[in-house]
């Protein structure tokens, strides 16, 4: 009776090792996903300020504000 119990223990924190590994894996997948989606934000955030000034620029030249 012992050996299957041991048997089972042994399944059960085998299975628990797995299972904590995934998560780990599936973590660390998140984590990638948001440093990316930050990164991009900031390119589209500088994109924005770049160009903010020959927007605003074309909005006066267009309204006859730049003269």
């Amino acid at each position: 009776m012992a050996d299957n119990s041991q048997k089972m223990s042994y399944h059960v924190g085998e299975a628990k090792g797995q299972a904590q590994e995934k998560v780990g894996g599936m973590m660390d997948k998140a984590n990638n996903a948001a440093q990316s989606t930050k990164e991009t934000m900031q390119d589209v955030g500088q994109n924005v300020q770049a160009k903010a000034p020959g927007a605003a620029d074309a909005v006066k030249n267009a309204t006859g504000m730049n003269k």
